[in-house]
């Protein structure tokens, strides 16, 4: 029985740098306007699922600098169990610093942080887990033993081997990635998207304002309370529109579409159901500066999806 998500991956501080040009080696330039906002792949998922009022651990590694910043108690605020971190001693969180100039041109540096030690640590076994980008040697291994397995290789793709992608994927039910990534995921390990979409039973592939694409060729569902995984099927392609609203800073909207997503699917409801919630999710995020700080709730996602979309398709049957 499934009774909550496992969240994996990076939780970090994230520093945001407005300067009005990005300059070059050995030269030095003002900051015009400095912000932190709570942060990493990981985290960011958690927040929006329990902001949505869905069960979710975090399993992440995070170091002495999560109480203190106050990231501890902002998440336990908002319901994400907390009781299986990796506290790290001596070590910091994982932290983002990213560089923005007037003519929207941007640099980005991540210090990793606690979140180095992840390759090294022994995982879990959890029932339903999802995934973020982190270290592809503790996912591979999260992965072969999870009843249920969603994954992000985010950002942190890049670093990503062969083989302990090929695990990941072999084992994984539902995969999240953006149209630049996806090719990446082809390129690492091997496989045609014609193969992956063969293997892995529902893909979903964001296309920023042109909304979301999900592939589809398992019958895989939740009751409420378990997986149910039925015999493969023909494949099918779902299109999910976008919902544009007025964009402030788009950092941190895949993690609320996978929020919104992931929670809606425990739920019950269909994947297409699915895919517009986390639209949803995620076009509030894209409102306000920084990942987690206009996070809805239920009630205003369902406000607005009944602007968007029709409503009798939040009854559940």
């Amino acid at each position: 029985m499934v009774k909550l998500i496992s969240v994996t991956g990076h939780t970090s501080l994230d520093y945001l740098l407005t300067v009005e040009k990005i300059i070059g080696p050995n030269q030095s330039s003002p900051i015009l306007k400095c912000e932190t906002n709570f942060g990493g792949g990981a985290a960011n998922v958690a927040a929006g699922m329990a902001k949505l009022g869905g069960a979710v651990q975090l399993i992440s590694p995070v170091g002495d600098d999560f109480v203190s910043s106050e990231y501890e108690k902002h998440l336990s605020e908002l319901g994400v169990d907390l009781s299986r971190l990796y506290r790290m001693e001596n070590e910091q969180l994982s932290k983002a610093f990213v560089i923005t100039d007037r003519f929207s041109n941007q640099s980005t540096y991540f210090y990793w942080g606690a979140a180095g030690k992840l390759s090294s640590l022994e995982p879990p076994n959890v029932d339903f887990v999802h995934m973020s980008t982190a270290d592809c040697f503790f996912n591979a291994k999260i992965s072969e033993s999870a009843g249920f397995v969603s994954f992000d290789p985010g950002q942190d793709l890049v670093t990503y081997k062969k083989e302990p992608l090929q695990t990941i994927l072999k084992n994984t039910n539902l995969l999240f990635a953006n149209r630049h990534e996806i090719k990446m995921v082809c390129d690492i390990s091997g496989y045609t998207f014609e193969e992956l979409k063969n293997m892995i039973d529902v893909i979903v592939v964001t296309y920023d304002k042109e909304g979301s694409i999900l592939y589809s060729c398992g019958n895989v569902g939740f009751d409420g309370e378990n997986i149910k995984i039925g015999q493969r099927r023909e494949k099918t392609e779902i299109k999910i529109p976008p919902v544009l609203v007025q964009s402030v800073d788009p950092t941190g909207a895949g993690d609320a579409y996978k929020a919104g997503f992931l929670v809606a699917f425990t739920k019950g409801y269909s994947l297409p159901v699915c895919g517009k919630i986390g639209a949803v999710t995620a076009s509030f995020v894209v409102e306000k500066i920084g990942c987690q700080t206009n996070l809805p709730d239920w009630v205003a996602m369902e406000k607005r999806y009944k602007e968007h979309f029709l409503e009798s398709e939040l009854v559940l049957k």
